[in-house]
């Protein structure tokens, strides 16, 4: 078959993301070309992060299949912001009104796959993308396939296959078809607005702990590594292909084993394939023989889930650390020279102004290089979806990144969140502090 593959994160869609600038290519989108190649496939791939103009594709090529395979190690499509499932639904209208068959794969068609179907593709892929997408390519006639979901026209209902069990050895997977990137494109708009190349890798999939707010709709609770010397031998290879200033580990908990991070710094130190990175984790993972590790291997910088300095919202959000915790991990990371950057939450079910007061007072005496701040988000399939479900309004989803709108009744409302983030983001980052924090004052007193 000839299969153009495809994705629906623009990054021109997203004001935000503009800003930051730091465009990484859809790592899952080329790991699936690669499996289609090795399964004797043709494929066209055309990357929607600078261009959205697809149908110049479809037209020139005229392909068999159409797979919008989104980059599943991208935060950004975790979040199924809604400018992604418009793009993708144009994607699936351009290939019907062509008589193209189309299929998708992200979280958001996993969560809810009734408004794909309904938009135009023809199968969704439900969870993790490999083994479905090479099944369903092998014999595009065929029903029922596991992991998939479909309409069924006659019942008028949506029907599903089998589940997938999830894939043990990621060793089996090809490596990333790098060969179909532009890479140019990459590295000049990360060289313009920072003056030096990011590349991004990922070494695991899944995530064990269970933060009642966290979806895992692609890869879920079953944390599988690649071996050591796999995720040091793909640094040798991007080295030697585009020589990057730095990484991006995509993996939503790199080396959550310490032994596994101690034979990973080995392979790299054995392979000479160091490369300056960057990655995530929990503060109660950095141990002090850990961040030993990391930084033999190269690692620059971790960004931690801290979300909340108050111990009372951790719990409810069975996020499974100490407050105190997040300051050791600080130290451990500063000591062995690796920047410390935090995700913080705000707006969890419950959360009062004291509670808040905690977190500033945490971000004030951690110091952490950077941080990332958040409201809470509820997403399909989650406990804490569950316990807000019946607040919930007619916008279930945000718009884009920087949207940051409380769908359901919080303490504050999103005026007072935007502040509240934007004022803290000064205070690490430099900026207004004064009058930022004037303005989160006049909205918190406009709501007592």
């Amino acid at each position: 078959m000839l299969i153009l593959l495809t994705h629906a994160n623009h990054i021109y869609s997203d004001s935000k993301q503009v800003r930051k600038m730091q465009p990484y290519p859809p790592l899952q989108t080329l790991i699936a070309a690669a499996l289609l190649r090795r399964d004797g496939h043709e494929v066209v791939f055309f990357d929607c992060t600078f261009d959205r103009n697809f149908i110049s594709s479809l037209d020139s090529r005229r392909p068999d299949l159409v797979a919008v395979c989104e980059d599943n190690f991208n935060f950004l499509t975790k979040m199924c912001l809604l400018q992604n499932r418009e793009l993708a639904f144009a994607i699936a209208a351009a290939a019907r009104q062509r008589g193209i068959p189309a299929i998708v794969n992200s979280s958001d068609s996993t969560n809810n796959p009734q408004p794909y179907l309904a938009a135009g593709f023809d199968l969704v892929i439900l969870g993790e993308l490999e083994r479905t997408l090479s099944e369903v390519c092998r014999d595009p006639e065929q029903s029922h396939v596991p992991g998939t979901a479909w309409w069924n026209a006659e019942a008028a209902r949506i029907e599903c296959g089998a589940t997938r069990a999830p894939i043990a050895d990621l060793d089996e997977l090809p490596m990333p078809a790098w060969d179909l990137v532009d890479i140019h494109a990459y590295r000049h708009a990360w060289t313009h607005a920072h003056g030096h190349f990011s590349l991004n890798l990922t070494a695991s999939r899944g995530c064990p702990y269970h933060c009642n707010w966290c979806a895992k709709p692609v890869h879920g609770d079953a944390y599988r590594q690649q071996t050591p010397d796999r995720v040091a031998a793909e640094m040798e290879c991007v080295h030697e292909l585009f020589a990057p200033d730095q990484l991006w580990f995509a993996d939503d908990i790199f080396g959550l084993s310490g032994r596994w991070t101690r034979e990973f710094a080995a392979c790299v130190e054995r392979r000479g394939s160091r490369i300056p990175f960057r990655m995530q984790s929990r503060c109660d993972l950095m141990t002090r023989e850990t961040v030993e590790a990391l930084r033999r291997a190269g690692c620059i910088e971790i960004w931690m889930g801290a979300e909340s300095g108050s111990q009372r919202i951790l719990d409810a959000m069975e996020k499974g650390i100490r407050a105190e915790q997040i300051a050791e991990a600080r130290e451990n990371l500063r000591r062995h020279g690796i920047r410390a950057c935090l995700f913080i939450q705000f707006g969890y079910l419950g959360e009062e102004w004291d509670d808040i007061e905690r977190t500033i007072r945490m971000v004030r005496d951690v110091r952490p290089d950077d941080i990332g701040v958040s409201v809470s988000y509820p997403m399909p399939n989650t406990r804490f979806h569950q316990i807000v479900q019946a607040q919930l309004g007619a916008q279930t989803n945000w718009r884009d990144s920087a949207d940051l709108a409380m769908m359901y009744q919080g303490s504050f409302p999103t005026e007072f969140y935007r502040a509240l983030a934007d004022a803290l983001h000064m205070e690490v980052r430099g900026g207004d502090v004064n009058e930022a924090w004037e303005k989160v004052e006049q909205l918190r007193c406009a709501c007592c």
